[in-house]
């Protein structure tokens, strides 16, 4: 089986660090990436969306990941994220409240940069409640 480092640090805690077979990242182009062992060395940065990593005994941990970006140097993958959450962690109610409030900003007169902030908030919102409810606990 091979298998590399990884850690994801999130803004508030080490989320993951141990051996995986792989990990799927959310990338800016909409679509995911796959790391395997071996993979070439890279940096890319990570979108808001669902992560999954399958560790060294092959569970799968899928989870909520925030805006950061993944490094994969000599087989050891490291993630810095703004987020990073398991399904049953995210607070549905306060997820929806937060996917309410950027909608009603968005229908508000406001600049541009307060445009796409709302815009974001409301990215992020819709992400956390799609990988809780396709986990639904």
């Amino acid at each position: 089986m091979n298998t590399f480092q990884l850690k994801v640090i999130s803004s508030s805690r080490v989320f993951f660090d141990g051996m995986a077979q792989s990990i799927v990242i959310p990338n800016i182009d909409g679509g995911s990436e796959c790391f395997l062992a071996h993979h070439e060395n890279c940096v890319l940065p990570i979108e808001t969306g669902e992560m999954r990593i399958k560790d060294a005994q092959g569970n799968t941990i899928s989870a909520f990941v925030g805006d950061g970006f993944l490094e994969f140097l000599d087989n050891v993958a490291n993630v810095f994220c703004i987020s990073a959450e398991l399904p049953e962690e995210i607070d549905e109610r306060r997820a929806r409240e937060a996917k309410e409030r950027a909608e009603e900003e968005m229908k508000e007169q406001q600049s541009q940069l307060e445009y796409f902030h709302s815009q974001a908030n409301l990215s992020r919102a819709m992400d956390r409640l799609k990988v809780k409810n396709r986990h639904k606990i």
